[in-house]
C-alpha cells in the first residue's frame, strides 16, 4: 500500500468512526485506537504535505491562527424567533398563522431550543467550505478554522447530499465539559467562566484554533437553508442526518396544540436531566411550501415560534435609580441593584424602561425586588416584596431634566418615554449617533469602536458623523491607545465606508423610526437623498410600510439646518447619496407590482423575483389593490388565492409569465 493509499484509508476510517459515534451512538473503536490512527495520519500528512486535504480529520486538532475574522454576508438571512410564554399565547400563534394561510395547519415539528451560539455552514461537493456566526442575521464572522475542530461537525459528507447547500446549527458546550473547563481554570488560578453559552460563543472567536480544539464543543443542526428538493422540514433534517450531521433525536412531529403542550411539559420535567442547557422549545410548521406562504416579518419567520421556559427569579435590593440618554434622546431609567447571581451571570443593573413602568411596579429605593432575565438574557424587575418594605424606603421621583445637558425633558403624547430635545448639543446623543453610524448594520466602519468614538468626542476631534471624514493621522497619533497601526486602520475604515450603498447611509443617520428595513424601502423608492428631501407628505405615505409617525420624524430631521449642513458635508466627502443604477434586462414590467406565490418547476421563487426586478417590475410582499398580477405556482395558499379573486387580481402560470419576458 502506498503512502497516499494509506492516507486515504485512514481518513475514510476516521470519518466513519466519527459518523457512527455522533449519529448512530456506536463506538466502533476505543478512544485509544482512534487517537493512534489519528496520530498516524498526522505523521503521514506532515511527511507528505502535497497530500494535505482541508477535510481531513486532522483539521480537528487545530493550529491555525486567525487574527482578524472576516465579515461575510449570509446567502439567506438568519432570522431570530418570536417568543411565547404560555399555552394561550401558543394557541393564538396557531390561530394567527392559520388565518394568514387560510386553512387549518396540522403538521408541525417540536424541537429543543439549545442555549448556545448559532452558526451557518456552507458545504460544496460534500466538503465544509466556510462557517459563519449569526452576527446581526445579515452578516457574521467567518470562523471556519475553529469550527473544523468541533468533533461532530462533519468535514466530509456521505450519501446523496446536494452539490451545494447551507446548514444551520447551534454550537453548545455540554455541562460536564463546562465543569471540567472551569476546574482547570480554577486550578491554574484563573477566573471561572460564567456560563456555557457565553463560553461556547467566545470559543468560536479564539485566535488560535488549537485552543478551540481543547474545548469539548458540540454542534446540533436544526435547519437546511436554500431552495432544496424536500417537501418538509422533517424530511430535510432526516436527509441531513444520513449525510453525517447530528440531528437531535428529541425532534418530534406533532399535529395539534395539545401535542405541542405535552411535548413542552415532558421537557420541562426532563430539562434538568439533560447534559446541556436548553431555554425553551421551538415549534415549526413542517410543510416547506406552507412556510413559504406564511413568509417572514421584518424580524422573524411567521412559521416558527419559541416557547420559552419560565425564567429563573432571584431577590435583591434596589440601591438607586440612574438615567441613561440614548442617541435619539430617549431617557431610560436603570435600576442599580445589589449584585446577585442570576442564570450564570452577576446582575448589577436592570432596565426600568420608563416612568409608567416605575409607577406600575410601585417601586421605592431600598425595596427588596424580584429580578429575572427576560428571555433569559436581559435582566428585568418583576416586582417587590411588600413584606420587607418598611418606613425608610424612598419614593422614586422621575427626573425632569436631562442628566447630562440639563435640558428640560419632554414626553410626546402617546409615547411612554421622556426625551431630551437638545439633540444638537447633548453629549450622549451626539456620541450615540456617531456610534450608530459606524455600527455593523449601518456603515460597518472597521477600526473604530464605541470607546474610541467617546475618546475622539471628548478630545474635541469629532462632533457629528461628518467629522469622521475630517480626521487626519497627525491628530490621532498623540491620543492614548492610538498606535500607528490602529490609526491607519481607523483612517482606512472611514475611507472604505464611502463605498457603502445609499440605504446604509440613510440608516446610519439615525433618524427616529427609520430602521434598517424602512431605510431600504425609502432608498429603493426615491433613489436618491435629493428626491427624498424633496418628497411631499403624500409621496412618502405612498411607500410600503411608511406611516404618519415615520413621515413626521423625517420632516423633523430634514428641516433642521444642522442636519442639512451635515448631509451636504457627507455628500461633499463622497458618500453614496443615490442608489446605484443597475442596468435592467428590459422595461417590459415597468410600473407593475407582482406577487410570487406557490411552488415552481422551471425556476425558483428567488429567480422569479429577480426576473421581475430585472425587467422593471416591483415584487410585492402581499396581495393588495395595487397588485398587477400574481405568478401562481403549485400549492398556492388558499387565503392568497381568495384575496386575489376578491380583488379581481389575475393569476398567471409560471409558463405564461416566462413567455412575457
Amino acid at each position: 500500500m502506498t503512502f497516499e493509499e494509506r492516507i486515504i484509508q485512514l481518513r475514510d476510517q476516521l470519518h466513519q468512526y466519527n459518523h457512527a459515534y455522533y449519529n448512530e451512538d456506536k463506538s466502533l473503536v476505543s478512544d485509544f485506537e482512534f487517537d493512534q490512527l489519528l496520530k498516524e495520519l498526522q505523521a503521514l500528512e506532515k511527511a507528505h504535505p502535497a497530500l494535505q486535504d482541508p477535510s481531513s480529520p486532522t483539521q480537528r486538532v487545530g493550529g491555525s491562527v486567525t487574527k482578524n475574522f472576516p465579515t461575510l454576508l449570509h446567502a439567506e438571512r438568519m432570522y431570530s424567533l418570536d417568543n411565547t410564554y404560555s399555552p394561550e399565547e401558543l394557541g393564538e400563534w396557531i390561530k394567527r398563522i392559520e388565518k394568514i394561510y387560510g386553512a387549518p395547519i396540522e403538521d408541525f415539528t417540536c424541537e429543543l431550543k439549545f442555549d448556545g451560539a448559532s452558526i451557518n455552514m456552507t458545504y460544496i461537493n460534500g466538503t465544509l467550505q466556510k462557517a459563519v456566526t449569526r452576527g446581526d442575521g445579515t452578516q457574521g464572522d467567518e470562523v471556519t478554522a475553529n469550527v473544523k475542530t468541533i468533533k461532530n461537525v462533519p468535514l466530509k459528507l456521505q450519501g446523496d447530499y446536494p452539490a451545494e447547500f447551507d446548514i444551520r446549527g447551534e454550537i453548545i458546550l455540554p455541562l460536564e465539559g463546562f465543569k471540567q473547563l472551569n476546574e482547570k481554570r480554577l486550578a491554574a488560578g484563573e477566573e471561572a467562566y460564567r456560563n456555557p453559552r457565553n463560553t461556547a460563543s467566545g470559543s468560536l472567536k479564539l485566535q488560535d484554533s488549537a485552543e478551540t480544539a481543547q474545548r469539548p464543543l458540540q454542534c446540533f443542526f436544526y435547519a437546511l437553508a436554500g431552495e432544496l428538493p424536500y417537501a418538509t422540514h422533517w424530511e430535510s433534517l432526516t436527509k441531513a442526518r444520513s449525510w453525517g450531521f447530528t440531528i437531535p433525536k428529541s425532534m418530534q412531529p406533532v399535529s395539534s396544540l395539545d401535542e405541542m403542550l405535552a411535548y413542552i411539559q415532558h421537557w420541562v420535567e426532563q430539562r434538568e436531566k439533560l447534559p446541556f442547557e436548553i431555554d425553551g422549545i421551538v415549534i415549526k410548521v413542517n410543510d416547506i411550501n406552507v412556510q413559504s406562504q406564511l413568509g417572514f416579518t421584518a424580524k422573524s419567520p411567521r412559521w416558527a415560534i419559541s416557547y420559552k421556559f419560565k425564567a429563573e427569579q432571584v431577590s435583591t435590593r434596589l440601591n438607586s435609580v440612574s438615567y441613561q440618554v440614548g442617541r435619539t434622546g430617549a431617557i431610560t431609567p436603570v435600576a442599580n441593584l445589589e449584585p446577585v447571581q442570576l442564570s450564570g451571570t452577576i446582575v448589577k443593573r436592570a432596565s426600568l424602561h420608563n416612568a409608567d413602568q416605575i409607577e406600575k411596579l410601585n417601586l421605592r429605593i431600598g425595596d427588596s425586588v424580584y429580578v429575572e432575565k427576560g428571555g433569559e438574557i436581559i435582566p428585568k424587575i418583576m416586582g417587590f416584596d411588600p413584606a420587607k418594605r418598611g418606613a425608610l424606603e424612598d419614593v422614586i421621583h422621575y427626573i425632569t431634566h436631562c442628566p447630562d445637558c440639563q435640558a428640560p425633558l419632554e414626553r410626546i403624547p402617546g409615547e411612554a418615554q421622556h426625551y431630551c430635545v437638545n439633540d444638537t448639543q447633548c453629549p450622549p446623543q451626539l456620541i450615540g449617533k456617531i456610534q450608530h453610524f459606524v455600527s455593523r448594520k449601518a456603515m460597518d466602519i472597521d477600526g473604530i469602536g464605541a470607546e474610541t468614538i467617546a475618546l475622539l468626542f471628548q478630545q474635541g476631534l469629532i462632533y457629528n458623523i461628518a467629522d469622521l471624514y475630517r480626521l487626519e493621522k497627525e491628530q490621532l497619533l498623540p491620543l492614548e491607545r492610538m498606535a500607528e497601526k490602529s490609526v491607519d486602520n481607523l483612517i482606512a475604515g472611514v475611507a472604505a465606508s464611502k463605498q457603502q450603498p445609499f440605504a446604509k447611509v440613510l440608516f446610519g443617520l439615525g433618524i427616529r423610526h427609520v430602521g434598517e428595513t424602512v431605510a431600504k424601502r425609502l432608498a429603493a423608492h426615491f433613489g436618491s437623498m435629493l428626491a427624498l428631501l424633496q418628497a411631499r407628505q403624500e409621496e412618502l405615505l405612498a411607500v410600503e410600510d411608511i406611516g404618519e409617525k415615520i413621515v413626521e420624524s423625517l420632516n423633523t430631521y430634514f428641516i433642521n439646518p444642522d442636519n442639512q449642513r451635515m448631509i451636504q458635508d457627507l455628500t461633499d466627502f463622497g458618500l453614496s447619496m443615490e442608489v446605484e443604477v443597475v442596468e435592467k434586462a428590459s422595461s417590459k414590467l415597468e410600473g407593475k407590482t407582482i406577487v410570487v406565490s406557490g411552488v415552481f418547476e422551471k425556476v425558483s421563487r428567488n429567480e422569479l423575483k429577480k426576473m421581475i426586478e430585472d425587467n422593471g417590475g416591483k415584487v410585492g410582499s402581499s396581495i393588495s389593490s395595487k397588485t398587477s398580477f400574481v405568478v401562481a405556482g403549485a400549492s398556492m395558499g388558499p387565503a392568497k388565492k381568495d384575496k386575489a379573486n376578491k380583488l379581481n387580481i389575475p393569476l398567471i402560470s409560471e409558463d405564461d409569465f416566462l413567455k412575457m419576458l
